[in-house]
């Protein structure tokens, strides 16, 4: 039965637009990616294509809308599920403006397949098997395969494709938070009895990368050394990981639960923050946060922190010495003000 709604499926009419095209006039939906830290490192080519004069509808998960609520794009939060996703995006689809077009910032098969269903022109990277649902796939950039890209330029080049524009140097960024994000922020850090300077240590990215732990071991240790140092420490648990950074930062004070956007705002005012290579770590960085990553399970070339403020200690397959990250800190903790 798929298949035969595939075959039978219109032509797919609209072409990604070229110079001359008037994009004013072009709704564009961008299917987001699935994780937090990519999201982030997307911005670059959401605004290059918010620049060029498309006016966008973004497609993406629950936190998305929190993110990006200060900037002036239509925002869809799709539920879990394949079919309760593709029942959510068909709803919106039928509202005004209806999507001319659909650029995938996904790399799936079933991302492809859902624009092919709504019967949404779709252009996105080849792979996956996924061409033949595509209106244009384009080919991945020789650089990617070779480890000398980084993921905020994958997607950035990705945008340029679609807009019938040359590679470029993908622009430094920094989100824009809604001014509600750092009230609550400042309430929540006075709820917690937090006054003044504090670091913020965020030791999520539970689970395994290719058989590894995406995890440094290392984060308790060091919590009890910047105490007892004298410095304040805290954590802010993201959804579902309470216990796991309690069991592990047992003598931090945790934060109440927030909504993403409050959450950047936290830590926008560290003084510094201490990640693994995960979605809070792309956040603090897209918010100019001082920030050390810890890197041991993911490769530094593709996801390191895109931030002049940010310094990267370990590498992939080889988590760093705790010693290295003491000394990435007083490093930090030594520098000027900026």
């Amino acid at each position: 039965m798929l298949a035969r709604v595939l075959i039978r499926a219109p032509p797919l009419p609209f072409a990604p637009p070229s110079r001359t095209n008037v994009l004013t006039q072009i709704h564009l939906l961008v299917r987001l990616p699935n994780h937090l830290g990519d999201t982030i490192m997307a911005l670059p080519a959401l605004q290059r294509l918010a620049d060029s004069g498309c006016a966008l509808t973004l497609a993406g998960r629950i936190w998305a809308g929190a993110l990006l609520a200060a900037y002036p794009w239509r925002v869809l939060a799709l539920p879990a599920g394949r079919w309760a996703r593709w029942r959510a995006l068909r709803m919106a689809l039928a509202k005004e403006p209806r999507a001319d077009a659909a650029l995938l910032l996904t790399n799936s098969f079933s991302t492809a397949l859902e624009m092919r269903l709504l019967n949404v022109p779709a252009t996105g990277y080849a792979g996956n098997a996924r061409e033949w649902l595509l209106r244009k796939a384009v080919a991945i950039p020789p650089r990617w395969p070779a480890m000398q890209m980084h993921m905020v330029e994958y997607y950035d080049t990705l945008a340029g494709a679609w807009l019938g524009q040359r590679e470029r140097a993908a622009p430094a960024f920094q989100l824009v938070l809604p001014p509600a994000a750092r009230a609550q922020a400042t309430a929540l850090l006075h709820s917690a009895g937090i006054k003044g300077e504090y670091v913020l240590l965020c030791p999520g990215a539970t689970g395994t990368h290719h058989g590894q732990a995406k995890t440094w071991t290392g984060f308790g240790a060091l919590c009890d050394q910047l105490l007892a140092r004298g410095l304040r420490v805290a954590a802010c648990p993201g959804p579902g990981e309470r216990g796991y950074v309690q069991s592990i930062l047992p003598h931090a004070r945790l934060l109440p639960d927030s909504d993403v956007a409050t959450f950047a705002a936290l830590l926008e005012h560290a003084r510094m923050v201490i990640a693994n290579d995960s979605g809070p770590s792309h956040l603090a960085a897209a918010v100019g946060a001082r920030l050390i990553t810890v890197f041991g399970a993911t490769q530094p070339q593709r996801t390191r922190p895109w931030s002049p403020r940010a310094r990267i200690v370990g590498e992939n397959q080889r988590w760093p010495e705790l010693a290295e990250v003491r000394d990435a800190v007083e490093h930090m903790l030594a520098a000027p003000p900026e």
